[in-house]
């Protein structure tokens, strides 16, 4: 059986067991940057996530849809659990914490290439609770740096006789073995009808996407600069034609100071974002995306609970 077998809802699977068609919500959990994104888009075959090497780049509880012969899978990519009581990183995990306990099933990426300190057991104690609908996938298994036999010792201790058909070793970035995790995670999911149309991959609104395209180029270009300092706010959007959507927004920063740096000397760094955000676009929508992009300041916006609530949905 091909990779793609499974996932794009054709081809025979005479190697799985009989099975009813399943629908379950899934909600994916892990330290930031642990390959919660990386796998939501290989799994669902579309760029659905922002993948950035900054830590915490998912702010929203962002839905990935998969349809295969077996059922559905509506995937729910939440905001890396962090360690600190800032007001934006308490939201975030709020949003993580409830979507945890509505899911069906879950399933908790754990990073083979670091140490697992305090922050990795406040998550894998967060799931604790939920063993019984648990898989664990450690991902990153092509890299150098991996230790899959630590990240093992690590499940062992947590999680007394975990089964170790629910342990799966995977890389999403390659695509090696996502195609064993979806099959554990359809094996604990209850048989119902399904929630979406078959072709639907995602549920975001076209201006959610695009902001999260936008945020996801600037925050590549600005590196360790501000990255958490951004927000993208979509101002209009309306489309001008059959093939033409127009759009204008502004990524906002906290401070003055920080304006320039992301507009970039003689704005080369505003222009680079701008293109590179409607080349994205370009790759996901069947028409073309007209940008224009500016920057504006709003003034600590982290700790005004309006714009939070706003924007963490």
């Amino acid at each position: 059986m091909s990779e793609n077998e499974l996932k794009v809802n054709y081809g025979t699977e005479d190697d799985l067991p009989p099975v009813g068609p399943k629908t379950a919500l899934v909600s994916i959990i892990g330290r930031p940057s642990a390959g919660k994104s990386t796998f939501l888009n290989t799994a669902s075959g579309e760029k659905i996530s922002i993948v950035s090497s900054v830590p915490q780049t998912t702010r929203n509880a962002i839905k990935g849809i998969v349809n295969t012969s077996l059922g559905q899978l509506v995937f729910v990519d939440t905001p890396g659990l962090h360690q600190s009581d800032k007001k934006l990183n308490l939201k975030l995990t709020k949003i993580a914490q409830d979507q945890i306990a509505d899911s069906d099933v879950i399933l908790y990426i754990i990073d083979s290439t670091r140490t697992h300190e305090e922050e990795e057991c406040i998550i894998a104690n967060m799931a604790k609770p939920f063993v019984k609908k648990l898989v664990i996938a450690i991902n990153k298994i092509e890299d150098p740096a991996a230790d899959v036999k630590d990240a093992r010792d690590f499940v062992k201790r947590i999680f007394a006789d975990f089964p170790e058909d629910r342990i799966i070793e995977m890389s999403a970035k390659e695509d090696k073995n996502v195609n064993d995790v979806l099959r554990a995670l359809y094996a604990l999911s209850p048989e119902a009808p399904k929630l979406y149309p078959e072709e639907y991959y995602t549920d975001q609104e076209v201006d959610f996407r695009i902001a999260e395209i936008i945020r996801e180029q600037a925050m590549n270009r600005l590196e360790q600069e501000l990255p958490h300092c951004i927000y993208v706010n979509i101002d209009h959007i309306e489309m001008k034609k059959a093939n033409l959507l127009s759009v204008r927004a502004s990524i906002c920063v906290e401070r003055e100071s920080q304006k320039g740096i992301v507009i970039g000397k003689g704005a080369s760094k505003i222009k680079e974002i701008r293109v590179e955000s409607i080349k994205a676009c370009r790759k996901i929508f069947d028409y073309r995306v007209d940008l224009d992009l500016q920057v504006k300041v709003d003034k600590n916006w982290r700790q005004k609970d309006f714009v939070l609530n706003k924007l963490l949905k």
